[in-house]
């Protein structure tokens, strides 16, 4: 079975699927060693550290498509999920990037409705296109596709309230899409709202730390109907800090001769990007 083909059967036999947020294959096999079987390869990620940019619509349909062949071949068993922005241009370039995340090995894509150059969805001053333009992108995904798993996602509840999203979404949920993304709800209220008003597909929940929507866990938001959930800063935001306070402890001490143990051995990191595979398939082929 395909990993697309098995996500919609995992989701169909109701389980709750939490996808954390990876950017490259070092955070990808990270992901999977710590037991996850799909990742979200998430655009404000890759913005941030492919370009050091923030996602405001200045990483590209070649960028992402990059970054989800690297990391689709470095965990070929892992379910990747990869963010497909606007779809990066008119019709015809929603066909080539369906056909390029494919190709790269994604099994699932999201397509959202902002104006381009969109922003991150937890981001003030976003703006959407009219229904119909958003809901011609979907459905050229709908036949384009081999079997990608497409997920759906409004950012109308920032810019024109939630009713619209809903309208938005119940629109896309007929079109045949695999998964409904209201994105950026305020409360609890909006989550129920949300789930009450499409009971019949699959609803997509983001979680980002300090964002806009109350953070619950799977459990919590596969009782109010939210079965598909994406954590797409944990690790970037954890790596950030991590990162930015090993080069503080390098700059002050000069060495982190004293602080060891906060740091990944040399051998555990050789092990996880697969030395000892390369090693046998080396002595194999002596």
């Amino acid at each position: 079975m395909t990993h697309a083909a098995s996500l919609r059967s995992r989701l169909a036999g109701g389980e709750s699927i939490l996808m954390p947020g990876v950017w490259d294959p070092l955070s990808a096999l990270l992901a999977q060693r710590a037991g996850f079987h799909t990742v979200f390869v998430s655009g404000f990620a890759v913005a941030g550290t492919l370009l050091g940019e923030p996602d405001i619509g200045i990483v590209d349909q070649a960028n992402m498509a990059d970054v989800a062949r690297r990391v689709c071949a470095a965990a070929p068993d892992l379910c990747v999920v990869v963010d497909a922005d606007t779809g990066y241009g008119d019709t015809r370039e929603v066909q080539i990037t369906t056909e390029l995340w494919e190709s790269a090995g994604a099994s699932g894509m999201f397509l959202e409705d902002q104006v381009w150059p969109k922003k991150c969805g937890h981001m003030d001053g976003k703006q959407v296109v009219p229904t119909e333009e958003w809901l011609v992108k979907l459905r050229t995904v709908v036949k384009t596709r081999s079997e990608i798993f497409l997920t759906a996602r409004t950012d109308a509840r920032a810019v024109n309230g939630l009713k619209d999203a809903l309208e938005r979404g119940r629109m896309a949920r007929d079109l045949g899409v695999d998964a409904v993304f209201v994105e950026a709800p305020q409360s609890l209220n909006e989550l129920d709202e949300i789930a009450a008003a499409l009971p019949d597909v699959v609803l997509v929940a983001n979680m980002v730390e300090k964002g806009k929507t109350p953070l619950l866990t799977p459990s919590e938001l596969a009782d109010r109907g939210f079965m598909l959930i994406v954590s797409p800063l944990s690790g970037l935001l954890s790596a950030t800090k991590a990162l930015g306070e090993a080069y503080e402890r390098l700059q002050s001490f000069g060495t982190l001769r004293d602080h060891l143990s906060t740091i990944t051995a040399f051998d555990d990191f050789t092990d996880i990007v697969g030395l000892p595979k390369h090693l046998a398939n080396d002595a194999e082929h002596r």
